[in-house]
């Protein structure tokens, strides 16, 4: 399945004194986005919690590439762009693009899952959590690790 791609609604509180979107913001965006995913395919919190997993994240970055400004239409994409075959680590790719598709910035992310209980990766995987990432959208590059 290729990336999903959103458009995305600013606000006045996104912006930074420069009038521009606040950096903070591109990650709100991008973890609201995985919850969404996550919730859609059948993990939403109740499932986690009752299954005693959840995501982890272990790097968080954005690359900003120009400037995104109040009244601009702003989509963001999300797909996998690397995993691991058992699912245990992965890596998600979230771009900003404008309506002409120029990538305004690129935000990854590193992540595992957690077994909540014990507060250590979850070894083995959740059989969920396997099956979430065999159907999540991909990155055009998206390659196993």
């Amino acid at each position: 399945m290729s990336t999903q791609r959103k458009l995305i609604s600013l606000r006045w509180s996104d912006l930074d004194p420069n009038f521009h979107l606040r950096h903070s913001v591109y990650y709100d965006f991008a973890a609201q986005q995985r919850i969404e995913l996550l919730q859609a395919s059948g993990m939403d919190i109740k499932t986690l919690q009752e299954q005693h997993f959840g995501p982890v994240l272990f790097r968080e970055e954005c690359v900003f590439k120009k400037e995104i400004r109040m009244g601009s239409a702003i989509f963001m994409t999300t797909g996998l762009l690397r995993a691991r075959r058992d699912s245990s680590r992965w890596s998600m790719q979230h771009e900003f693009l404008s309506e002409e598709d120029k990538v305004l910035a690129v935000l990854t992310v590193d992540g595992a899952w957690m077994d909540t209980k014990t507060r250590k990766l979850a070894d083995p995987t959740p059989p969920l959590a396997v099956e979430l990432l065999s159907t999540f959208p991909r990155c055009a590059a998206f390659e196993w690790i």
